[in-house]
Parts: C-alpha cells; structure tokens; sequence
C-alpha cells in the first residue's frame, strides 16, 4: 500500500465544496489514495471501502483546502526599504526615483543577480507562504524587463519546485513597465523585448500564463492587445493587472480574451465586471499593495457580488507596493480593509484562487482533488480571517503526505 494512502479522522473539514457554510463537515474523515481525495465525509457515514486504510488523527482539528496565493512575485533582487524610509522622512516620488528608487532600483539588482542568488532569496519568501499552509504559489516575472533577466526569473520561478513541496505556475509579465532605455518608446519596448522575451519563454516551456500591467504609468489597452493577440496565438491564457490607479478598460479588454482573473481592480465600474462575469473572470482582490500605498479607493466588493464575479485573494508579495508574505494577514485585510466576509476570503485563498490559476484539481476538499490540505489549531474557520499576527497551522498535507 502506498505511503500516502491514509485515512485521516478526528476532525472537522472545511471543505469549500458547497452544502452550507465553508462546506462544514463536523466529526468527519478524509480517505486519500495515490495522493488524492479518494472520499470525505462524516466518519459515521466511512465507505466500507476505507475501513482498512491506516488511521491518522487529527486531534479534533479543522481542515481546509491547502491554501493558493495567486498573485506574487517573489523571485526579484534586492529590496526597497531605503526608499520605504525615504517616503516616510517626506521625500516624494519624484526624489526617491532620482536616487535610484522605484521599479528602477529592482530591475537593476534583478539584472544583477545570477538564477541562484534569484532562487535563494525567493525561498525565503515562499517558506513563510508554505509556514501559513500554502501549496500552490503563482510567481511573475517582470523586473527583468530585457530578454535575459526575463527569462532568468522564470527559470528561477520553475526550480522552486525543486527545492520545496509545493506546486508553482509562473505567469510572464514583461508588459510590467518599459525601462529605461526605452523611456518614452513603450511601443518599441513591446514589439523589441516583450514579444520576443514571451515567445523565448514559451520556447523553453516557462510559461503558463501571460500578465500586462493596463494603467497610465505602464501600458494601455492597444500596448496589452498586442502582447495578449501573441499569447492567444501560443495557446497560452492571460490575466491583467488593471483598474489599480484609474479606470483605462483593462479589465474589460482582458475578459475579452477570456482572462482567467482580473486583478487590483479599484477603479473597476460596473461595465467592466458585466465584461469579468460573462467570461467567467476571477477578480483577484490585492489588499498589501492598498495597505501599503494608503489608497482610499476601495474594490467595488458590492458590484462583484451583484454579478456573482468570483473573488479571490492574494499577497502580491513585491518589493515596492506590497511587501507582505502572510496569506493569513491578506485574508483578514480583505475583511477589515473590505468588507469580505470570512467565508469569502477563505473562498479567496482556495476555490477562487485556484479558480484564478485555472487549476481544477485544487481549492477544495471532494473525491478527485490533489490532496493538499491545511491542518488548523482554531474551532471556527472564521478564526483565519479573525487573527492578526497570528499563525494556527498545525500541519501541511501536500498530496497526501505530511
């Protein structure tokens, strides 16, 4: 029998999987074969079937989908504190560029560090996302912005799965920002090095999904349409960073597409989430980069319920906007920034996110899903969302084993 076949029992699953509030299955068990749910439910109700299976307990704990940040870049160099400090002792945009800061200041130190030095410092990040019961981590490119840092950072994104048990999906965003050698030629940027940096990626199988940044300091929708006319033509879905700092049709313009999510989404009006609810469009809700900017426009929470637009959340673990790699912390931001309710938010970081990602064997607990799952120190699923600097991980299951 097989290492990861098991039965686990004395718990309380989560499941995500409809039948009420979270899916709540008290005093239940989980059978796993081969890695994956084989069956879940009350353990009075056990399949004859499972009865065998060596038991594990749980100590009466809860169980919850293993988690999904959907939206990070956790493979860049350097970090951006000085400039953090620098802000906060009065100085402007304008000065901190001047000294070297911005996005500037991390495409420089991505160019400089080698596959290694990128990877190592990525795991730092990724092990504090694995601590709070993530399994599976979206990473972006983006700060390379030239061919072969682009493609270093994807590679980079790719070994993590090497070194740790958890499952990546790398998305290419060379549409992030023009740099400087491009200053004032955006449409050179994309037609000299994003295009070509996208179609060497594909080639070499790092790709899994195409992102553009739509917003008045990077691309328009034209600048997004090219690169997203070139994804379509390699069969590769896309997604948008769009509506973050003013309403340019980004979110419209990449549900035209077929977009798996839309993402940031403040500034998002009701026709654009008609557009994100008739293709199906994940709106991924990033409360660091909010936090952090101390925006006061908030996501139309309101309207993406009115639409039954799914919502999903996420770290966007960056060096400038959101340095923050606590799911768990993101969770009870989109509550208290936003008004989610716990429920959603933990919809947010499984169901949605994998939704987001578009993965269909994850984000929930029922026959047929990996089994990757989170084992929790709380009563209640609202306790997630409820907790600030708080971490009740008990234990990560990723496909079955502990």
């Amino acid at each position: 029998m097989p290492a990861h076949d098991q039965l686990f029992t004395d718990l309380h699953a989560a499941t995500m999987a409809g039948g009420g509030a979270y899916g709540l299955i008290e005093n239940a068990a989980i059978a796993v074969q081969g890695g994956k749910v084989a069956w879940v439910g009350p353990l009075a109700d056990l399949p004859a079937d499972y009865t065998a299976l060596p038991r594990t307990s749980l100590g009466n704990r809860l169980v919850t989908p293993a988690l999904i940040d959907c939206h990070t870049h956790v493979v860049f160099g350097g970090n951006r504190a000085v400039e953090f400090e620098m802000r906060l002792n009065g100085a402007t945009y304008e000065e901190v560029a001047r000294a070297g800061g911005g996005i500037l200041s991390t495409v420089n130190a991505t160019r400089a560090a080698s596959e290694d030095a990128l990877l190592a410092d990525a795991l730092t990040r990724v092990d504090a996302l694995l601590a709070e019961g993530v399994a599976c981590i979206e990473v972006k490119s983006g700060y390379g912005l030239d061919v072969d840092t682009e493609l270093r950072m994807l590679r980079a994104a790719r070994r993590i799965e090497e070194e740790r048990p958890v499952r990546v999906k790398t998305t290419f965003l060379g549409a992030h920002a023009a740099p400087p050698e491009f200053k004032w030629r955006p449409d050179a940027y994309i037609d000299d090095i994003c295009i070509p940096a996208l179609r060497a990626a594909h080639a070499e199988g790092l790709v899994d999904a195409v992102d553009g940044f739509c917003e008045g300091i990077a691309f328009d929708t034209i600048q997004i349409a090219r690169v997203f006319n070139v994804a379509r033509e390699l069969g590769l879905p896309v997604k948008i960073h769009a509506e973050q700092l003013s309403n340019l049709g980004g979110a419209k313009l990449a549900a035209g597409y077929g977009a798996l999510s839309a993402d940031h989404i403040e500034y998002l009006d009701e026709d654009g989430v008609q557009a994100m609810a008739a293709a199906g469009t994940v709106g991924v809700i990033l409360p660091g980069a909010f936090y952090t900017l101390r925006e006061t426009q908030q996501p139309p929470i309101d309207l993406l319920r009115k639409h039954d637009v799914p919502m999903a959340l996420a770290t966007d673990c960056n060096p400038g906007s959101s340095p923050l790699t606590s799911l768990l912390l993101t969770m009870n931001m989109g509550c208290t920034l936003f008004r989610m309710t716990p429920e959603e938010a933990l919809a947010g970081v499984t169901t949605h996110a994998a939704r987001a990602l578009g993965l269909t064997d994850v984000g929930t607990i029922a026959p047929g899903q990996r089994a990757d799952l989170a084992v929790w120190n709380v009563t209640h699923p609202a306790e997630l969302s409820y907790r600030i600097g708080f971490n009740p991980l008990h234990t990560r299951i990723f496909g079955g084993a502990i």
